[in-house]
């Protein structure tokens, strides 16, 4: 998968500029903390809303509706990706998305023995990072942030990722 970087550099520079706390918010307030991590919610594969992160990627991508949640004194989405392989096989994980730093984290994976295993030591990691999934950042583009702030409701979130009309380029 690879991203122009005239797309990335245009994305980049309307997720900062949009809205009216975009800019402001990309700087980390020195004050804030995340909220305490609730565990890893439920999740069903059947309800799983279908998003695109690349035309050419073999994987499927989606997120249960309702395994999504929203701290707002945080402005942290939490939710369940998961990326299905046209085998079959699946990975799960639990992560969080943080709209004003432009910022995820995994905080845990589902094994194929039905359990969740907890990342050791989860940390944020750029949206916009070399990294060889991109599921994020197309997840905060598909309707997981409103411009730089979290959306203000589930709702809203599922209802832009349901009718996005947003296509990844190559």
């Amino acid at each position: 998968m690879k991203f122009k970087p005239v797309f990335l550099a245009c994305w980049a520079l309307l997720f900062c500029l949009s809205g009216a706390v975009g800019a402001q918010n990309l700087v980390d307030a020195p004050d804030w903390q995340e909220s305490e991590v609730p565990p890893p919610p439920a999740f069903d594969v059947s309800k799983l809303v279908i998003f695109e992160v690349a035309a050419s990627s073999s994987l499927v991508y989606g997120v249960d509706p309702a395994s999504i949640r929203i701290t707002h004194n945080d402005g942290v989405v939490r939710y369940v990706m998961v990326a299905t392989s046209a085998s079959g096989a699946r990975n799960v994980m639990y992560e969080g998305l943080r709209c004003s730093t432009g910022e995820f984290k995994t905080y845990a994976r589902y094994s194929a023995d039905g359990h969740w295993s907890a990342v050791s030591q989860p940390e944020w990691r750029s949206l916009f990072g070399n990294m060889p999934s991109r599921h994020a950042l197309r997840f905060a583009q598909a309707g997981g942030c409103d411009n730089a702030t979290a959306p203000s409701s589930v709702k809203v979130l599922v209802s832009r990722l349901k009718n996005q009309n947003f296509k990844i380029a190559e």
